[in-house]
């Protein structure tokens, strides 16, 4: 039977080809947030997946980068806020670098807990986890987060995507008779 080997010393697509292609892949927005030793921190993300349901586990990417990205690694808790068509704006907030992290949470309810990262409170759906596992991949970090709680809206709302390089608000469920 033949292995198939790995060519690491192929060339890669251009950077701006691959950013051009992802644009094109719709994704979910969401607040990723983190509270502890390490101090309260969110920001915006779109890199955000299901992996498993036994044990409820899913994957956030985050940039080595970012001013975020240590206390995450530090505190190990993670909040995720599913966000909804109303939220852009918060969005954009999260996602900004001129903002220190006190005036992201500014002017939201956020539901805080002793032993949990603070979770947006008018969140369509809001997970609560612990970083199992940290992979790395080029200029990311791949956080593998189970999950420990969950809260659902009691009634479904729009989502909010990000898809050519904008915010996209899906349109509202028709049911079908």
């Amino acid at each position: 039977m033949d292995k198939e080997k790995s060519d690491d010393t192929a060339q890669f697509v251009s950077s701006d080809v691959f950013r051009e292609a992802m644009s094109r892949l719709g994704a979910p927005v969401a607040l990723v947030t983190t509270d502890g030793p390490a101090g309260r921190h969110g920001l915006t993300v779109s890199a955000l997946c299901s992996v498993s349901v036994d044990p409820p586990t899913v994957l956030v990417c985050i940039n080595r980068d970012s001013r975020s990205h240590e206390a995450f690694i530090k505190n190990r808790n993670v909040g995720i806020s599913i966000l909804e068509p109303h939220h852009e704006s918060l969005a954009f907030r999260f996602a900004s670098g001129k903002l220190g992290q006190d005036e992201k949470f500014e002017s939201e309810k956020w539901v805080e807990r002793p032993d949990a990262a603070p979770v947006l409170i008018n969140a369509s759906v809001t997970l609560l986890g612990r970083i199992a596992q940290t992979l790395s991949s080029g200029s990311h970090d791949i956080f593998v987060v189970h999950i420990r709680d969950i809260g659902l809206q009691t009634e479904k709302s729009n989502g909010l995507v990000w898809f050519d390089r904008g915010f996209h608000h899906l349109p509202v469920k028709q049911s079908v008779d």
